[in-house]
């Protein structure tokens, strides 16, 4: 088979991709002569203290990011509007300080089923503060500061025990308002990429908060005006009126900190100067502001208002990644794409083999090989009982049987996740997925499995 490379620089490697050449002789770097696939981070970290960039098999293993979302952007037909004002200000790409993301500082990790318990009451509570928030400011009367402060270092608390408890009660569209589930939704998802950062504990206090609050002023803008898909310029001029709305509100609230105002203030800041209402370019805009205007676009993207499903995940991911360098910072975004995965918990999914899962838990350290619920079988007909197959669990297993002599990489057909599905597909309902998953007993284990000799087959593990 031809090898096919293509040239990755070394900040974007990830696991599973097949390095086949080197940007200086093989000979002054410790990797071996014939090439070999990138098995963990400590790999990536060795690459790139030798190299700027390398070649990769994309063949042979994993494309780049940029591969893969090209793919994933292909339906969309024409790229999205961006919110420039001038050419000047997208054409030119903003000096920004370098990101420090520190590896490995939350690594305790509670059970699935154990955490989802205590999240599920918390989403509840988180909810029904924010639409008290609401509702006061609609009123005029004072604001539960003290009990959303409480609620989102708590919701940050659950998330750095488990991140795909809160996951999976955010990635199922509820039928709250938009703008509660929105900012919900906005605070789980920065939460996400802090842990995976590694930003510190006080710091992702105040992200969460300030992405619960950051939508508050929308409560003294026209309902109209927020449902409109096609906004007028003097209408998008009286919408963007939200952000210093939101901040004059949290200003006048006792017990809001500045540092929280500030990522209210600046989370629709752009990278290029594009955003609103200041306009600021590069580093004038904090990290958490970043943070939250990555997380904003992210989540309306997926989530669109007035929809009745979200979109598929890399679609969503596809559009953030070709802002990279002009309204977002390229940095952020690639970490950010890293710490959900292109597959989120909650993704509906289909395998290389025909059948359509759902993910429902995430491998943090092989984002492309996560845990997940199969549902229907490669003709797309229900299974009798869903049936948890662990992709990396099953990747190891087959490896083992091919280095002990036992198959040949021809007779064992690895599984990858061909594609994401949009929301809705086949008429499956992942709020019910998810409550058969996460409430009651436990779906068929498919490697403990000896009933379903026909599906093992299928899959390609053999009779072993």
């Amino acid at each position: 088979m031809a090898i096919k490379q293509v040239k990755v620089d070394v900040n974007e490697l990830m696991v599973g991709m097949f390095i086949s050449g080197l940007d200086r002789p093989w000979s002054q770097t410790p990797f071996p002569l014939q090439g070999f696939y990138i098995r963990d981070l400590e790999e990536i970290k060795e690459l790139k203290t030798h190299c700027k960039h390398v070649y990769i098999d994309i063949i042979k293993g994993r494309g780049p990011i940029s591969t893969n979302l090209k793919k994933a952007s292909t339906p969309f037909g024409e790229k999205p509007k961006p919110f420039s004002r001038t050419a000047k200000q997208t054409a030119a790409k903003v000096a920004v300080a370098p990101l420090k993301i520190r590896r490995d500082v939350y690594t305790e990790k509670e059970p699935l089923r154990k955490e989802i318990k205590n999240a599920q009451q918390l989403h509840q509570r988180v909810y029904r503060a924010i639409g008290e928030i609401m509702t006061q400011i609609d009123g005029g009367g004072d604001l539960p500061v003290a009990e959303t402060k409480r609620l989102a270092s708590e919701m940050v608390d659950s998330i750095l025990r488990n991140p795909d408890a809160f996951s999976w009660l955010s990635r199922v569209r509820d039928l709250d308002e938009h703008t509660y589930s929105h900012s919900v939704r906005s605070a789980v998802w920065a939460i996400l990429f802090g842990r995976h950062a590694g930003i510190g504990k006080n710091d992702l206090d105040t992200l969460a908060l300030g992405c619960l609050l950051k939508d508050v002023g929308k409560i003294k803008l026209d309902k109209k005006l927020l449902d409109k898909a096609q906004r007028t310029a003097a209408e998008e001029v009286e919408y963007e009126k939200f952000v210093e709305l939101g901040v004059q509100i949290l200003r006048e609230t006792p017990g809001i900190e500045p540092r929280v105002i500030a990522v209210v203030k600046t989370h629709r800041e752009r990278l290029n100067g594009s955003g609103f209402p200041q306009h600021l370019r590069g580093d004038k805009i904090p990290l958490l502001g970043k943070v939250a205007g990555i997380v904003t676009f992210y989540d309306e993207t997926t989530n669109p208002r007035g929809e009745q499903y979200p979109i598929a995940p890399s679609k969503a991911v596809a559009r953030l990644y070709e802002l990279r360098n002009t309204e977002f910072q390229e940095e952020l975004v690639v970490e950010f794409i890293r710490a959900i995965g292109l597959y989120p918990t909650g993704t509906l999914v289909e395998l290389s083999t025909g059948e359509v899962a759902v993910v429902v838990e995430q491998n943090f350290e092989r984002r492309l090989k996560p845990k997940v619920m199969l549902v229907l079988d490669a003709v797309k007909s229900p299974l009798n009982k869903p049936v948890l197959l662990d992709l990396a669990e099953d990747e190891r297993r087959k490896q083992a049987l091919i280095e002990k002599g036992k198959r040949t990489p021809a007779e064992i057909e690895k599984i990858e996740i061909a594609r994401d599905l949009e929301p809705g597909s086949y008429g499956l309902d992942i709020a019910r997925i998810r409550d058969e998953y996460l409430f009651k007993s436990p779906p068929e284990e498919l490697l403990d499995s000896k009933k379903k000799k026909g599906l093992l087959s299928l899959l390609g593990f053999g009779g072993d």
